[in-house]
This record gives C-alpha cells, sequence and structure tokens, in this order.
C-alpha cells in the first residue's frame, strides 16, 4: 500500500510547464522553446506542426538518451573526456559572447580607418580562383628550398615528382576579405601564378591565383561588416588580456617533463 502511495506521488504528469514525460523524464515548455529558436523556422512555416514535429524529436532524443545510459556509455572514459570538452567549449563560447556584448561601439572615425586600412576586405576585396596542391610536408630542408624556388604550379609539381613525393592537385576560391591585411600584401606582391605554400598539420598546401574577380563591399554594406570585424578583434584582445592576467594570478603545477616550452 505504501508502495502504491509513493509511486503515484512521484508520477509526473504531462501539464503546466511540463509538454511530455518520457518514463518519468520531463520534457518542458522552455527546452522546447530553445529547440524552436535553434530551428530557426521561417515565418510562413506551420508554426503548430513545427512544434509538434520538434517535440517528438526531443521524445525520441530522450529514448536514445535512456538507452545509451542503460549500456552504461556514460560511464565510460570516452564519454566523460567528451562530455567536459563540450562543456568548456560552450563556457568558452558563452564568456566571448559575454565580452563581445559589452565592447564598446567604435566611432565612425575609427570605422573609417579600418575600412581604409583593409582594402582587401572592402574597397579591394576580390574572390580568387586557385589552383591548389596538396602534398605532405618534406623534412629535408634542400626539397623545402627547390619548392620555394619555384615560380608555379607546375614547377612546384615538378619538384615532388622527381622526390616521389605524393600530391593532390585541387580547384578552389578564396574569398579576399578573410585574409589578414599583412598576409593580403604579400600575396598581391606575387607575380602571376606564383604559387604561395601554407602549412597544415604535417602537409602543405600551395596555391595559386589563376582568376579573380571583384567583389568589393561598400557603401552602406562596409559599416556593419567592419564594426561587427573590430568587435570581434576588440573581444578576442580583450580575452587575451584576461588569460594573461589569470596566468599571472594563478597556481599551476606541472609534472616535469609536461610543461610548454619557454619561449
Amino acid at each position: 500500500m505504501l508502495c502504491g502511495i509513493l509511486l503515484s506521488g512521484c508520477q509526473r504528469k504531462a501539464e503546466g510547464q511540463t509538454v511530455a514525460v518520457v518514463n518519468g523524464q520531463e520534457i518542458t515548455l522552455p527546452e522546447l522553446n530553445f529547440a524552436l529558436s535553434q530551428a530557426k523556422v521561417p515565418e510562413t512555416a506551420d508554426k503548430a506542426a513545427v512544434r509538434s514535429q520538434l517535440l517528438q524529436q526531443l521524445v525520441d532524443r530522450k529514448l536514445l538518451v535512456e538507452q545509451a545510459r542503460s549500456e552504461g556509455i556514460d560511464k565510460t572514459p570516452e564519454f566523460l573526456n567528451r562530455q567536459r570538452q563540450a562543456e568548456e567549449q560552450l563556457l568558452l563560447t558563452m564568456l566571448a559572447a559575454r565580452r563581445l556584448n559589452t565592447t564598446q561601439l567604435p566611432s565612425d572615425r575609427e570605422v573609417e580607418a579600418f575600412i581604409a586600412s583593409h582594402a582587401g576586405m572592402f574597397a579591394n576585396r576580390e574572390t580568387w580562383d586557385l589552383d591548389q596542391v596538396q602534398y605532405l610536408t618534406p623534412k629535408d630542408p634542400g626539397i623545402a628550398a627547390e619548392i620555394q624556388k619555384t615560380k608555379t604550379i607546375d614547377q612546384l609539381i615538378a619538384v615532388l615528382q622527381s622526390h616521389n613525393i605524393e600530391f593532390k592537385r585541387q580547384k578552389n576560391r578564396l574569398d579576399t576579405a578573410i585574409v589578414p591585411p599583412d598576409l593580403y600584401s604579400k600575396l598581391t606582391a606575387l607575380g602571376q601564378g606564383e604559387p604561395f605554400v601554407v602549412p597544415v598539420g604535417d602537409r602543405s598546401v600551395a596555391s595559386a591565383v589563376v582568376g579573380k574577380e571583384p567583389n568589393p563591399l561598400t557603401g552602406d554594406q562596409a559599416k556593419p561588416a567592419a564594426v561587427a570585424m573590430m568587435r570581434k578583434q576588440q573581444t578576442a584582445t580583450s580575452l587575451q588580456g584576461l588569460l594573461k592576467s589569470l596566468r599571472s594570478s594563478a597556481k599551476i603545477d606541472y609534472q616535469p617533463g609536461y610543461a610548454p616550452k619557454k619561449s
């Protein structure tokens, strides 16, 4: 009798702020509303139908999560490491967002100066067609020197072939708006079709500009883009300053052999 009373008292019902109960696990209205906000539903969509569909997805997720827990996946080292990593990444993202929301808006003069000093992002913005070659970065400094002397992609490929280095040739496109100003100046100074090499892990990607399409960002479109970039840079600078301060006041103890090398 007592067990029945306790069980009935613990039963949860889909009412009030609870829109569904899955094997005792509640799905709340705020949880459903958050899912709706993340879905970016078009204005013309049937809101009731979309809400119903999203709720069913949440129900299905609860069922699969329950199954995963029953199999002990939530107790494995891999899960715990991924969970910790995901939580830390979310906190870092929200910290950056908070700093971004509190940065001071730049003045019109500052915005104009930023636009003028970042021509590749604005007045001179272009879309480049690239001829690319991806290959394993050679450890031999002699081979690296040969590659550095090449003036065309075909010459670079000839060097790779002469040393039996496998490569993959591909086409790509690059928006100069994402290229840092100092790098943009170096790239625009290269000769026609002259490759530039970017290391990516243990590989390198050599690119040659084979076509350019003007894509300027000017007038009313330039200012909001510039403000967004400036605020992003201010946020990064703010976080770097914060990190420097935190490092200086933190007590950090490394096991011998694990400490980073002093620069």
